[in-house]
Formats: structure tokens, sequence, C-alpha cells
């Protein structure tokens, strides 16, 4: 086996610079001897002094490389062993640790090894973790068949040890969805349902009952009242069966929180449609994500940003930007297309030849932009 002549160049430069280290530390040594012990004291007082400041602004021990350890292991010997803790800084215990050190260094043959199994590569411990958390009920031997049958031969316990280090459990622990999953699974027969509450400029609080299709994205405002009680979220609910007409029928879940007002006559409601009440567990938004990700953008793009006067304000103005969600908005859950937008005609750059042509609708009271193209 053929040895990279690199590796011996470097060798022989760390071996140059300890010998020529040593020489010099050598040489002051025997500068020290030659002369008196008058100035030899001084001098000694005078290093133990800028020692101690140093430590002192270093806040530490001093960090020592190999050739400063093996020159105070060699003045060790000339020092005896009850006055090292006085000489040194070190313990005995250490300069023994860095014998042993340098003994095992010499017993090491590290440019006689071969190279041992190669490692797996990045893109296959991507791929690895992807497809565990694509698949929650799947174990490190299912995704290790399912890599072999892409072309990639990998060890059971390779893929258990990539798993483990990413932080992902055993298959069984895992196997049950995320809440993620499970709605992004069942979200076109998922309706969501919750209350906003809104501070008038008179500090007047007023209530409005939304609804929010998960496959759609399309956003209901069922009504607003300062007095909500559990008759009038009946009442609501009804209307918004009717308004729904068709598409009541594709529907087969709701989803609300514990409010009391969500009374027992509510979810009579929508069972009567053949629908399923879920109710989410306290303290956890997540359950009903959707819903609460629509609050929070009617209250940043909208409500945030204007005073509200009263009821018939907030009616008028949500009415509003209900058209510009449902018409013209852009959602990512849908490609970028608005609710009601089935297709959504798209140009290249290419054909964007004059700014002119892009023209800006100011809607909502002038709080929100629409751009479309000039006719």
């Amino acid at each position: 086996m053929l040895r990279d002549p690199r590796r011996g160049c470097d060798h022989l430069e760390v071996l140059l610079s300890l010998l020529y280290r040593l020489v010099r530390s050598l040489l002051g040594l025997l500068a020290v001897l030659v002369r008196s012990d008058l100035s030899k004291d001084v001098e000694l007082l005078v290093l133990r002094h800028e020692n101690q400041v140093l430590r002192r602004q270093i806040g530490g021990r001093p960090r020592l490389d190999h050739a400063d350890r093996l020159w105070l292991a060699a003045l060790s010997r000339l020092v005896h062993r009850q006055q090292w803790a006085g000489v040194f800084r070190v313990t005995p215990a250490t300069i023994l640790r860095w014998h042993r050190k340098l003994v095992a260094r010499k017993w090491t043959y590290t440019d006689r090894r071969r190279p041992g199994r190669p490692g797996t590569r990045r893109q296959v411990k991507t791929l690895i973790v992807r497809m565990a958390r694509e698949n929650p009920a799947w174990g490190h031997r299912r995704i290790q068949g399912e890599l072999a049958r892409l072309g990639y031969v990998i060890a059971a316990s390779t893929v258990w040890e990539i798993l483990h280090v990413a932080g992902i459990k055993p298959a069984p622990r895992r196997a049950g969805p995320t809440w993620r999953q499970f709605l992004a699974a069942q979200a076109q027969a998922i309706i969501a349902c919750d209350f906003l509450v809104v501070e008038t400029v008179l500090l007047k609080r007023l209530y409005v009952l939304v609804f929010i299709e998960h496959g759609t994205r399309r956003l209901h405002l069922a009504g607003v009242t300062a007095h909500p009680t559990g008759a009038w979220a009946v009442q609501q609910a009804r209307n918004l069966t009717m308004d729904l007409c068709d598409r009541i029928g594709t529907l087969r879940l709701i989803i609300h929180d514990r409010d009391p007002l969500f009374t027992a006559a509510f979810a009579e409601v929508f069972r009567a449609e053949g629908m399923r009440i879920i109710r989410t567990m306290p303290r956890t938004p997540r359950m009903n994500a959707v819903c609460e990700r629509v609050i929070g953008t009617l209250r940043r793009e909208l409500l945030d940003r204007i005073l509200i006067l009263g009821e018939r304000h907030l009616t008028r103005v949500l009415r509003e930007y209900l058209i510009h969600y449902n018409g013209h908005r852009p959602h990512q859950a849908r490609q970028q297309r608005p609710p009601d937008t089935e297709a959504q005609h798209t140009r290249g750059p290419a054909e964007l030849t004059d700014l002119r042509s892009i023209q800006r609708e100011a809607v909502v009271t002038g709080m929100i932009s629409e751009y479309h193209h000039a006719a």
C-alpha cells in the first residue's frame, strides 16, 4: 500500500518545530545557570508576579501545547517531588498523564491504519429521515427494505442509528399520525368554527362566529353580536347549512372548541346533516389550527389596522374582506389560488413587458390592495 508523501512531510515539520523549541529552551536554561544567584532570584520574583497577573487576566489555566508539556516534564526531573506544587501550576498527576500520552503516541501507528467502512452518504441519511417522518408506521427494517428497492443497500442497524441520532422514536411509539397529517388527510370533509372577539373604539366587545372549510379554505362569517347565546349560535349554524346548499353533503366532520356557546342543540344541527362533532382538548389550539390561523389573518390584515365603531361597522368591513379573501387572496394550501378559483391562469415572466398593465385596486376601505391586469 502506497503512503501519502504529504503525511510524512507534515510529521517531519512537527518534529523539527518541536526540536527547535526544545533547543531554544535548553539554551535559555544554560544562560540562567551561568548567572549570579541574586540576578536569578530577582528574575524569578518578577516572573512569578507576571505569571500571577496573567492568570488573573485570562481567568483560568493557560493552554499548553505539546512542546510546553514536554519541556515542563523534563524540568520536573530537576525539582524534588515535594516541591512540584509550589513550582509547577500543574499537579503531579497531570505531568504523569502527559508522559503516558507521549508513550501511547509513540506506539500508535496511525499511518499504518487502513480505511474502514465508508460512512453513509448525507443524501441517504436525509432520505431515511424523510421516509420515517412521512410514514409514521414504518420501522427501521421497513425503511431498509424500501431503500433496497430503490437500489441503496444499507444495514438495518445503520438505519436505526440514523433515526436515533435524528431524534425519531421507534415506529410503535410514533404510529399515530400527527394532527397536521390527520387534518390534511381529511381536509375535504372538514369544516371548523370558532369565535373571534373584537373590541370597538369605545371598548365594547363584539363576537363574530367564523366558519372555514378545510379543503377549499373558503371562509364564512356567520354573524356578529354583542350578546352571544346558545340559541343565537344555533341559528347561525342553521343559516350556514342553508348557505352551503349541496356542499354540505361533502362535509363529514366539524371541529370546534369547548366553548359553552356550542351547545348540544348546536351539535344537533350538524348531526342532522350526517356530520360528526370533534371537540378539541383543553389548551390544544393545534387541533383547530386552520380556524385559529384564519382568525390570526383577520387580525393582522384587517382588525389590527382599523378602529371599529360598532356592530354595523364591523359587519360591513368583514363582509368586504370576505369577498377579498374568498375571491382574490392567494392561499399556500391551494397552490396560491383563492378559495373560489379552481384554475388560475399563469403567465411567464417574459409576458410582463409593461408595468402599466398591472393596476392596483384598493378594497376593504382602502386597507387591502388587489392587483389586476388592465383590460
